[in-house]
């Protein structure tokens, strides 16, 4: 039964840890896409990642950009388990009764950094930039999860058939999980002509997740009596029996002295299966990401598209501590980066106003997961973007923008540790000329997330109903210095 409760650590992974963009990819590279967010048609510093053929339109020599983000996410799960036939949460001694317990869990990366640079010289430019392209933030839950706590939920009746009285149980569960995706990428465009750029690239992708959970101190009214430590008080019974055994043996009342046996391990099975959990493992693994991109400029129009191909990916288990064996040391896991087709286009209405539309699509089918959790996706996440941007006066301007979010993952793609809920995201901020060649912006995005509601009939594996109702919300804070000469 318990051991159980850690099965699912692996997958408490990127779905938490990013901050905007599909499954498995940050979009927020730039802080200009914060305060602005449609820039896949951009020909700015920031082209480099969200329209790197754009970059054969940026000015001759050399133009950097440093950016420092801090984002800060909740996940909430309202989980129902319980009914008037079994107790479920409700014979939590912590939850008031309740058959609807609430799990939160905390992310936050104090700082994401990104770094680009591009050097251009007549029709050729060399870009690069480093940053965090999936996952960043650390995510803990204080309390565990239901899919933890849902099978230590039916201790109370499974002890109760030989314990009449049991009702009650508690335990100290906790887990935290965290994945960062280093991105190193190198490339370079063409300017064939004032119309059109090509872009040709590569981006080394590092993988680094850090898992580590607990189910402890697992304790139940045993009898109806005072909450005591089950896997302890079971380990003394199974003793006092296997101690009477051989007592009625030495008695020759064989028959008898092996129904105590018997019990003694049946016993010794319940305080197994009660004890304590943990999970210590770490993963890596490295893959490469080839892009490609075409720019157009006519007029007071630009438009790009960017094609970045599937990222075929292992991580290896690195693990210290792992008490239920799906874990072991060396084994490979899929954790593939989907390809991804971005499309734009740019109007400059009047000489200080211009605003920009975007589309997103990753081919989220195509990346293999952990447990073959792509064959729960009906279809790959798509992103729709706009913005505007206004130069107040020489020195400063203000921009805002918007996303749309919607994924295409099915119910059993769901879990607690691992959920996308469609979503609308907001962005507004400002630029400042501090030089005729340095600019500092500033900006602030935040996410609004729907709800999801699953239900099911085999509740974390108990073959008992249950529900779980998703939410979450994020928050992003950032600060970005562009510089030339």
């Amino acid at each position: 039964m318990v051991k159980k409760l850690l099965l699912f650590s692996a997958l408490i992974v990127v779905s938490f840890a990013t901050f905007a963009g599909g499954l498995l990819t940050n979009t927020n590279q730039h802080i200009t896409y914060l305060r602005y967010l449609a820039r896949q048609s951009s020909t700015e510093i920031d082209a480099i990642y969200y329209n790197p053929a754009g970059t054969g339109f940026l000015k001759e020599g050399w133009s950097f950009s440093l950016n420092g983000q801090s984002a800060f996410q909740t996940r909430t799960i309202h989980s129902t388990f319980g009914n008037e036939k079994f107790p479920g949460f409700a014979g939590s001694v912590d939850n008031k009764g309740n058959y609807t317990k609430k799990f939160k869990g905390d992310a936050s990366a104090p700082i994401i950094p990104s770094l680009f640079g591009a050097y251009k010289n007549g029709h050729w430019t060399f870009s690069g930039s480093f940053s965090v392209t999936g996952g960043g933030g650390k995510a803990t839950f204080d309390d565990g999860l239901a899919s933890f706590e849902s099978n230590v939920a039916l201790l109370p009746n499974l002890l109760s058939k030989d314990f009449p009285g049991t009702s009650k149980y508690r335990l100290d569960s906790y887990m935290e999980g965290s994945q960062i995706i280093y991105g190193l990428q190198m490339g370079a465009a063409y300017q064939i002509n004032e119309n059109w750029s090509v872009y040709g690239g590569v981006r080394m992708n590092y993988v680094s997740n850090e898992y580590y959970g607990y189910v402890r101190d697992i304790s139940a009214n045993i009898g109806g009596k005072e909450m005591v430590e089950v896997a302890p008080y079971m380990n003394s019974l199974a003793k006092e029996m296997l101690y009477t055994a051989g007592f009625l043996q030495a008695q020759g009342k064989l028959e008898e002295a092996e129904q105590y046996r018997q019990l003694s391990a049946k016993i010794e099975k319940t305080a197994e299966r009660a004890g304590d959990q943990e999970l210590d493992c770490t993963q890596s693994g490295w893959g490469v990401t080839p892009i490609i991109g075409l720019h157009f400029r006519s007029g007071k129009w630009d438009a790009g598209i960017k094609y970045e191909m599937n990222t075929k990916l292992n991580v290896e288990n690195k693990t210290k501590h792992d008490t239920t064996g799906k874990f072991k040391h060396g084994v490979n896991t899929p954790n593939d980066i989907p390809s991804v087709l971005t499309v734009g286009a740019t109007y400059r209405i009047l000489p200080t106003l211009r605003a920009s539309v975007g589309y997103n699509h990753f081919f989220d089918t195509h990346a293999k997961m952990a447990d073959n959790k792509q064959d729960h996706i009906k279809q790959g996440t798509n992103e729709y973007l706009g913005g505007v941007e206004w130069d107040i006066c020489r020195w400063a301007q203000v921009s805002g923008g918007l996303q749309r979010t919607k994924y295409g993952v099915t119910d059993n793609y769901q879990s607690d540790m691992s959920f996308a809920v469609s979503s609308m995201s907001y962005g507004f901020g400002a630029g400042f000329m501090l030089a005729e060649n340095v600019k500092l912006n500033v900006a602030y995005f935040w996410t609004d997330y729907g709800k999801h509601t699953k239900n099911t009939d085999n509740y974390n594996g108990t073959n008992l109903p249950g529900m779980d109702v998703f939410s979450r919300t994020n928050k992003v804070f950032g600060v970005g210095l562009d510089f030339s000469f």
